[in-house]
């Protein structure tokens, strides 16, 4: 049953629209969607990793002391601290360094990042 006052190409191009606008709501959920999956997947949003500065993990001794140095950036606009050896093991008193960790911490694509030097010794 179709109103006789509207003609075939109005109803037409009234479906065509229609459909349009669901592709394209469909298309921008689809989007949008991939992007979220992407953010979680890949670590965008998200990143705590700790790795060994160290060649031979099997034969390291830690030693007693540890020492932590830490840097920061905010909105890749702003840095600062001092995440080098030798802060780290000033800060734990080390005068002779054995091993050494660095961890990283990033939050949304780097707006917030921390950079930590972990070394032992004694």
């Amino acid at each position: 049953m179709t109103d006789p006052s509207i003609s075939s190409e109005t109803r037409h191009r009234f479906v065509s629209a229609t459909l349009s606008e669901e592709a394209g709501v469909r298309i921008r959920t689809a989007v949008l969607m991939t992007g979220l999956a992407l953010l979680v997947v890949y670590g965008c949003a998200y990143v705590n990793v700790s790795t060994p500065y160290d060649t031979d993990l099997n034969r390291t001794q830690l030693g007693s002391k540890t020492g932590t140095a830490e840097a920061y950036s905010l909105f890749w606009l702003v840095a600062w601290g001092d995440a080098s050896y030798s802060a780290a093991a000033r800060n734990g008193q080390i005068t002779v360094m054995q091993h050494a960790d660095q961890e990283v911490l990033q939050v949304l694509f780097g707006l917030y990042t921390r950079w930590r030097i972990v070394v032992y010794g004694d």
